[in-house]
């Protein structure tokens, strides 16, 4: 089961736990409830939101990670549980092992499989794919020749144009990107948990504040996979981080994407890739589980039911009302 992701935005709210149910409140007065076991991630993004103790170990016991953000939807803190799978000590110890020139090649192959995604990107607007191509049989064991910035730089000029910059406390775009990357950050964190493999250590990822650094390792190449539905919002002019662009964002991971080992949501790819990932470090297999990185694979998920229609002109009556709705 994919799961959903349950997004707190609104002021003042008490989160707890009553007969397998996930409930909000506010002042005391029931706003809704979702049952624990459809639960897949909790992102907490408004001020004052109090949550039960009970409520955090029911979560930790499902894998369902608790993401705490802070301005710009950008994550602050993420609640992980201690144990994700029955083999948790042994693919710990594989992965302690790893040495590195394995994990330069895994991060060589995350890093192509990024750019050649970026290319199917571009290629689901009908924007040239070429210079994210031309990179992808030039990046060698780590990147030491930072590719993946070379194709940053062109990458957005193209997507969005030349006047865009990628800003992690900007808004707008920005905003909707940031959003977005906290979804699917989220996402990887509970399957990666649940392979029983360690986050905080990674590939390549170095900072060392960063307790997600393999998080953010396996979530490259399935960033454009929010930038393409970014891309689509913003030619509909929907550029703010509201209600509806927080929850179509929340309903990526339900996308279909396709794999080498198949087609399905794209949580499923996700769960395959980390997968893959703790069987290479077991030995049972030599090369991770990646997106099949095809402009039509990408519009075949924007084509998708959850794609977004310009909303109808509002009265000033009606955009307050809205606004009392969402606080």
């Amino acid at each position: 089961m994919i799961g959903r992701i349950v997004e707190v935005a609104g002021q003042g709210r008490y989160l707890h736990m009553d007969r397998g149910f996930l409930v909000a409140e506010r002042h005391g007065a029931e706003l809704g409830r979702v049952p624990l076991d459809d639960v897949s991630a909790l992102i907490a993004t408004a001020h004052g939101v109090v949550i039960s103790n009970n409520l955090l170990t029911a979560l930790a016991e499902r894998g369902a990670p608790v993401v705490i953000c802070g301005r710009n939807q950008m994550p602050r803190a993420v609640l992980w549980p201690l144990e994700g799978h029955h083999r948790q000590g042994a693919r710990l110890d594989a992965q302690i092992a790893a040495g590195k020139p394995l994990c330069k090649r895994l991060w060589r192959d995350l890093v192509r499989a990024k750019l050649s995604m970026q290319a199917a990107a571009l290629g689901a607007y009908a924007l040239p794919e070429a210079p994210l191509r031309a990179l992808v049989p030039k990046v060698r064991s780590g990147d030491a020749g930072n590719l993946e910035g070379v194709g940053a730089r062109r990458y957005w000029s193209l997507l969005f144009g030349k006047a865009f910059r990628r800003d992690a406390d900007g808004d707008g775009i920005n905003g909707l990107l940031n959003y977005g990357y906290t979804v699917l950050r989220a996402t990887v964190a509970r399957h990666l948990v649940a392979t029983g493999l360690h986050p905080g250590l990674p590939l390549h990822h170095a900072n060392d504040g960063n307790a997600l650094r393999l998080v953010d390792d396996l979530m490259e190449p399935f960033r454009p996979c929010v930038d393409v539905l970014v891309r689509q919002r913003v030619d509909l002019g929907l550029y703010d981080v509201d209600a509806a662009g927080k929850r179509e964002l929340a309903l990526l991971m339900t996308r279909p994407l396709r794999t080498d080992e198949g087609s399905g949501p794209i949580a499923n790819a996700i769960e395959r890739l980390c997968l893959s990932l703790a069987q290479i470090y077991e030995g049972e297999r030599t090369r991770l589980a990646l997106p099949l990185a095809h402009a039509e694979a990408l519009r075949t998920m924007l084509d998708s039911p959850n794609h977004p229609r310009r909303p109808p002109r509002l009265t000033p009556r009606a955009r307050r009302h809205a606004k009392d709705e969402e606080e």
